[in-house]
């Protein structure tokens, strides 16, 4: 649909988010753009069907202080931003800050009506320049159709912000942000002129570059147990990327390190030179920790580095390459997230010593032919030729896999795994998302050991029911996710030592968005693609501090079946947020649990035998989900209805 601007008959709708530099250098400038941002808001016409606002300030990370569905009113995102105080931090990263607002802000859950033609606007003010490169975040802000305004100081740099704004005209500059009243008007100007919603563009896979250009991710095991082998690693890593042509336009390097969860030393945009590559690797230091959690890096590599954001030109049609050094055995599961790298295309070269498992370097490896064996890191050098011959030889672009899904039901998916007297339910993913805000201090144990209680009615292994606990009060944490475990054991007693989080106010929206979008996907564990139910089963103690709306229909329509219980002061809220409100229990207190607990489960089994998945549909690929509905209320399917 298209919005017109100009006429001021017609219906106006935007969405417009702030993103305002918090590092040390604006002190005391903050004032004045808060003034600004004020000043702008004013100017909108902000209701629930017209002009939405989200204000986000960073420094060295982001914080999103309200996103575009948090408020419907002009004078609740005015007392909001009166209210904003300066983040302070130090260094500026201008670009992870743009990448944070593409994935977290502009997007459906936290209120961005893009894919109903909206104008999605973002106004950068920034007064220094950044640490790390814009460019890619910029380029896919600008693939979305995102119209991004930059204002700097004069201690930002010019041409970085012309290259960060949606054309270079809509850079704007001020000696100080004290002028700011200067160019409002010339901004809202540029922003009232845009007549027609962008049209994000949809790259095209060209054979621009006769010479072959490649993004190269080494993931090094950085555990206990590889801390006397680790520098015949560091020496792998800088042989090989000795045999690459780095430049901006031919092959990019990155480098994480992992153990117990991972860290990126420097991402495939960070360096543009051979030397300064080099440089880094040698000043690789042992990260060490315990244990082994492959299967989450595998993950967090997919997620965080192979993205445009990050310097990945897998849209471009660039091979992706990662080269996986591991010493052991992964501590989790590494299927999911090895399966999803393989179908995001991204080709997975495995490398392992003795203490590693050769079936799972196997599995974890593109093809079971990248996985290469060494009974000792020392011995690296004489693997790597094989390597890198293999990643030469990588001359053809992977186009990804596109996961398909039958109309069959669950139940005759799966009937060859269904259990004896519970042959009618079928398998699932089951997330339990734990209220774990202050106010739940002194009933806590009892929320945990209703978690116990519950998991242990599941049938859980590897291809049967999954299960992740996600505990959160202002933001959310995952204490471990769907393809962490794989036995009942070990999830009753990581369930068991669950200790209370503490934390207000009570943001359950935020949290809802988290599980949709962080602990609900393939990678994670997740097997909605293959038609396995998705169970959301939310505990709340208190009424959320944000909105909760948009994120529980987010969650719906991705088909997630959501069940809720709810204490007197949340009853109601997690009746709005439980799929059908007869999904929703109510209790005085969550001391009141085990008296709902049998009720609860055969509720939760009742709707389960009814499951049946249908066609997903690709809403405009939403946030890069797929929406996947659920009718919950077709009886479950018959023999006869196979094909």
């Amino acid at each position: 649909m298209n919005v017109c601007f100009l006429a001021e008959g017609r219906r106006q709708r935007r969405d417009v988010v702030f993103l305002l530099d918090g590092s040390d250098a604006t002190r005391n400038g903050f004032p004045a753009m808060k003034e600004f941002v004020q000043k702008m808001v004013e100017k909108l016409e902000v209701a629930e069907n017209r002009d939405r606002v989200s204000v986000v300030q960073y420094s060295r990370d982001q914080e999103a202080h309200f996103y575009l569905n948090t408020y419907t009113t002009k004078e609740e995102i005015l007392d909001g931003v009166r209210g904003l105080r300066h983040k302070g931090g130090r260094p500026l990263y201008t670009g992870a800050a743009l990448q944070y607002v593409r994935d977290n802000v502009f997007t459906a859950s936290s209120g961005s009506r893009r894919l109903e033609g909206v104008p999605q606007i973002l106004v950068l003010l920034s007064g220094g320049r950044s640490f790390d490169s814009v460019e890619a975040a910029a380029s896919s802000l600008k693939e979305l159709g995102i119209l991004t305004f930059g204002i700097g100081s004069r201690g930002s740099d010019s041409r970085e912000l012309q290259r960060i704004s949606y054309d270079p005209n809509y850079a704007l500059s001020v000696s100080d942000f004290s002028e700011l009243p200067n160019v409002q008007e010339q901004l809202l100007a540029s922003v009232q002129s845009v007549s027609i919603p962008i049209t994000p563009t949809t790259p095209t896979v060209t054979a621009d570059y006769v010479t072959p250009r490649k993004d190269v991710v080494f993931l090094l095991d950085g555990s206990d147990g590889t801390r006397n082998s680790f520098p015949a690693m560091r020496d792998f890593v800088q042989r090989v990327v000795e045999q690459f042509t780095i430049e901006a336009n031919r092959d990019r390097v990155s480098v994480v390190q992992y153990s117990r969860e991972a860290e990126v030393h420097f991402y495939l945009n960070s360096y543009t030179t051979k030397e300064d590559v080099l440089d880094r690797v040698r000043g690789l230091k042992h990260k060490g920790g315990r244990p082994l959690y492959t299967g989450a890096a595998l993950q967090y590599v997919r997620d965080n580095v192979f993205t445009a954001s990050t310097g990945s030109r897998r849209l471009e049609g660039v091979p992706q390459i990662l080269i996986l050094l591991s010493g052991g055995r992964s501590f989790d599961s590494v299927d999911a997230a090895a399966s999803s790298l393989k179908e995001l295309g991204v080709l997975t070269f495995g490398i392992g010593s003795r203490g590693s498992d050769s079936r799972e370097l196997q599995r974890v490896s593109y093809d079971p032919n990248y996985a290469i064996s060494v009974s000792d890191f020392s011995e690296l050098p004489n693997v790597q030729e094989q390597l890198l011959a293999s990643v030469q030889a990588v001359a053809t672009p992977i186009t990804p896999t596109s996961p398909t899904l039958t109309g069959m039901c669950i139940a005759e998916l799966y009937d060859s795994q269904l259990r004896g007297s519970d042959d009618a339910i079928p398998i699932k993913d089951v997330v339990f998302l734990l209220d774990g805000s202050d106010g739940t201090r002194n009933t806590f144990p009892a929320v945990r050991e209703f978690v116990q209680r519950v998991v242990e009615q599941f049938n859980i292994e590897a291809n049967r029911d999954r299960v992740s606990v996600v505990q959160y009060s202002r933001d959310a944490e995952v204490n471990f996710y769907l393809n962490t475990y794989a036995t009942k054991g070990e999830i009753l007693n990581t369930v068991r030592g669950l200790r209370h989080r503490g934390g207000r106010p009570l943001n359950t929206g935020a949290a809802l968005q988290y599980v949709r979008d962080s602990v609900f996907t393939a990678s994670a564990g997740s097997r909605k693609q293959e038609g396995v139910p998705q169970i959301l089963i939310l505990l709340s103690g208190g009424r959320s501090s944000d909105n909760i709306d948009t994120h529980a229909s987010a969650l719906k329509e991705s088909g997630i079946l959501i069940f809720g219980i709810g204490t007197r002061n949340s009853s109601r809220e997690v009746q709005r947020i439980a799929a059908d409100p007869t999904y929703a229990q109510s209790i005085n207190e969550f001391s009141d649990l085990p008296s709902v607990q049998q009720q609860f489960i055969s509720s939760l089994n009742d709707v389960l035998v009814q499951v049946k998945p249908m066609t997903p549909t690709v809403a405009g690929k939403t946030d890069s989900h797929t929406s996947l509905e659920y009718s919950t209320l077709s009886p479950p399917c018959k023999a006869s209805h196979r094909p």
